[in-house]
């Protein structure tokens, strides 16, 4: 399931109990990815899935958290975790931080280039 999203709010941890854990869709199932504690808002983490492959982890100001791929499809590297968050028209986005095309962090589509995309994972926060 790489191609649907499902922007998560964090669950409130009640005193005392654990850190909600996020859960990224892959591979058929749900892979636990990090503790909620782990994100900073505003920022980026990558995490490296059982297969190889690698998202990028955003937690927006609403605590809303954003799964895609980390690879920066226009130059190959690995650095979309790094990059700016932002909004255009309502959407939230993250800005490369190598070249600067901003993706749609709901849907993976490139907001300057109609043709290029990167993976999106659905997202649960428990």
């Amino acid at each position: 399931m790489t191609t649907t999203t499902l922007g998560t709010s964090p669950a409130a941890a009640s005193p005392g109990s654990a850190p909600a854990t996020v859960h990224v869709a892959h591979a058929g199932g749900w892979v636990a990815v990090c503790a909620t504690g782990v994100l900073s808002t505003g920022r980026g983490a990558a995490v490296l899935l059982p297969d190889g492959e690698q998202a990028a982890l955003f937690m927006d100001r609403s605590g809303t958290v954003y799964a895609i791929g980390n690879r920066d499809p226009f130059t190959g590297a690995y650095v979309l975790s790094r990059g700016l968050l932002g909004s255009a028209g309502g959407r939230p986005f993250v800005a490369s931080p190598l070249l600067k095309q901003r993706f749609d962090l709901a849907t993976g589509a490139c907001l300057d280039d109609d043709e290029v995309s990167v993976p999106v994972y659905a997202v649960r926060v428990e």
